[in-house]
Order: structure tokens, then sequence, then C-alpha cells
């Protein structure tokens, strides 16, 4: 199958604002919004701390512009000492979405960093069935690994709570499993690094709202195949949570609530780090503590 570039542009109709406004709107119009539930989940996942380096991934879509922008907003005014960097990678594109992605960052004033690749090529080879999997998981293993030469011991990524909310129901509708995503997460194959969410508690509509109101042409661009299982099973969620939100507002709020909320006393199994537990071994347990 094919591979195929894809840029698609957030239609706006409000001109694009000066990069005073831009930054002046993030913590003012969008204060409550986007800015205090970014400060919100950096405390209360305790993703910045005093002394990191924080690599910023930006693929130069509209979530990792925004969380670009937070970062420096941060950095000017956070008690927290830490350092930044603001990492890109070409994996691929066509010329017309890095060009954009320059273009846009060099409207924001990211100073950003560009690392090149050939993922898409080598996904698209090496997994004709899935390249959509394939290409996240060589994507977030090159930027492990260019945010390490940098001298990083965290990798900032901008998955936003609807994100978190489709990839739990993802999980349990398709996956037989109750499994989110978490804001934060040690790397697997390299040490002394981890990967941060801080858009976590941000909602999609919110951060859509900003770029259009900006004026920002950002694009979701990434690699895609015609009739991708990957990406038509995360729309079919997502098609899902928004009729369900007609009936009950706040669906998405309780699908966020129930991970935090799970009840070990009634479930029928749970996994815990290699080890799985099945339903009778947690009831014999609990008996032998009455």
């Amino acid at each position: 199958m094919e591979i195929r570039e894809v840029c698609e542009r957030i239609v706006v109709t409000e001109p694009l604002q000066s990069l005073e406004q831009i930054e002046r709107s993030l913590i003012k119009s969008y204060r409550k919004e986007i800015w205090a539930k970014f400060i919100k989940a950096i405390k209360d996942y305790k993703l910045v701390e005093e002394g990191d380096k924080v690599a910023v991934g930006i693929s130069g879509g509209k979530d990792s512009l925004l969380m670009a922008k937070l970062f420096q907003e941060l950095h000017k005014h956070s008690d927290v000492k830490f350092d930044v960097v603001y990492l890109a990678m070409d994996p691929g594109f066509a010329p017309i979405n890095l060009a954009l992605l320059e273009s846009n960052c060099k409207y924001l004033n990211i100073p950003l960093v560009i690392k090149k690749s050939n993922v898409f090529a080598v996904a698209g080879k090496i997994a004709s069935d899935n390249p959509c999997y394939m290409c996240a998981r060589m994507r977030r293993g090159f930027l492990y690994n260019a945010a390490q030469e940098l001298g990083c011991n965290k990798l900032a990524l901008g998955h936003h709570f609807d994100d978190v909310i489709e990839t739990t129901m993802l999980n349990v509708l398709y996956g037989g499993q109750f499994k989110t995503m978490v804001p934060k997460i040690s790397a697997d194959n390299f040490e002394d690094i981890e990967l941060i969410r801080p858009l976590f508690y941000i909602k999609e509509s919110d951060i859509i709202r900003f770029t259009k109101t900006n004026g920002i042409q950002s694009m979701n661009c990434g690699c895609t195949v015609v009739a991708s299982k990957t990406s038509s099973k995360r729309r079919e969620i997502k098609n899902m949570i928004a009729e369900m939100r007609k009936i009950h507002p706040e669906v998405d709020i309780s699908i966020f609530k129930a991970a935090e909320n799970v009840n070990l006393n009634a479930v029928l199994g749970y996994q815990y780090e290699e080890e799985k537990y099945d339903f009778n071994t947690i009831y014999d347990e609990r008996n032998k503590k009455k």
C-alpha cells in the first residue's frame, strides 16, 4: 500500500494575529480553558521538576504548536528552573508540509531543532498492513533518541484530554482491556528519560478554538494509509463519544474519571507490572485479610 503525506490545514476565518496577541491570549482569553489546565497537569503529575531538560516534540499540528507556546510561557515565569528545547523530526515530509512547519515556528518564535529520518518510507515497507502503528512507534523511538542526544531527560508530546478518553474507549471496545493513556511514563528502551503529556487536561475543542481565533494555519500531517484500520477506529470512537455527549454532556469527563476511580474490589482481574491477578486470587487474598 502506498503511504501518502497529507497536510490538512485547519480552516480559519480570523486573520493571523500578531505574536504578542497570540501569546497574550494564552494567559488572558484562554487562561481557564488552556493555561490553567496546563499548569494543573504540570503540578498534579510532577511533569516538570527542578533541573529538568525537556524536549518539546513538535509535529507541526495544532496540539504541539500550542504546547510549545505554553512551555515558553512556563519557562519565562516558573519558579522551577528547567531547560527546554523544541524538537521536530522530518520523517519524509512533502515539501509543502516541511515549509509550513518551519514558517509557523518562525512566526511563533519557536527555535526549532529539526532531525531528519526516513520513517515514512521504512514503515511502509516493513508494515504494509498497518503502517500507521509502526510509523508511530518508529517516530517516538526516533524522538527519544534525539532527545537523549540533546541531553534531555524528558520528552513532551501533545496528547490532549480527548486523546486520553478515546484511547480508553478504544482499549475497552476493541482491546478487551481497561487501559488508559497516562500523563507520564518511563521509556522502556531509553534510560533516564520520561515521556510526559502536559496537555492531559486540555480539551481538543479549546485547542481548535485557540488556533482558529488566532488565525494559525496549523496542519495535521502524518503517515497515512488509505483505509487505515487504526485511524478509522479512532474516528469511530470520536464520533461515538460526540453522539453520547448529546445525551450526557459530561460523558467525556465520566470516562476520564473512570480511570482515576478503578475499584479493585469489583474487577474480574488486573495486571500490575508483568504479573496478572485473576478474580479467584483477588477474592482469596481479600478474604485472608478479614
